[in-house]
Formats: structure tokens, sequence, C-alpha cells
């Protein structure tokens, strides 16, 4: 699980952090920035300064996460 909090530099990327600071780039994850969802990791690269992860969103988990958004939504209006 990973909150992402903004946009890739690639097309429909989103990025969120570890709790060490560890940038995870994920694919198709630009429509759930400011949402926790479960990804799976494809690789890691280790860099001069530090390691970045990337990773595709779980595409289940989405939807499952959009119904629940849906639900609430339409509950609270």
């Amino acid at each position: 699980n990973i909150l992402i909090w903004k946009e890739g530099k690639e097309y429909n990327q989103g990025v969120g952090y570890l709790d060490d600071g560890t940038m995870v780039v994920v694919d198709h994850a630009r429509r759930v920035i400011g949402r926790n969802v479960e990804i799976t990791v494809t690789s890691v690269l280790q860099t001069a300064s530090g390691k970045m992860i990337f990773g595709r969103l779980d595409e289940n988990a989405a939807r499952t996460e959009a119904a629940r958004t849906a639900v609430s939504v339409e509950f609270t209006h």
C-alpha cells in the first residue's frame, strides 16, 4: 500500500514515497492521486542518490476502492 502524492513525469504516472523517503513511481496511478492504493512492484533501481521503486496499480484493488468511494459519496449526499 502506498499513498499517491502527485503526478509523475510520464503520462498517467503517480508518485508516492516510503517512510524512508524512497520514491515510488506507479504506472496508471494518476487518477488515484490523494488515495492510498495497493501496487505491484515491477522493478527497483539503485541510483547514486538512493533507491527508486517502480510499480503498477493493482487494478482489482483500485476498482474495489472506486466502488467504496462511490457508495460513500452516494450516502453522504
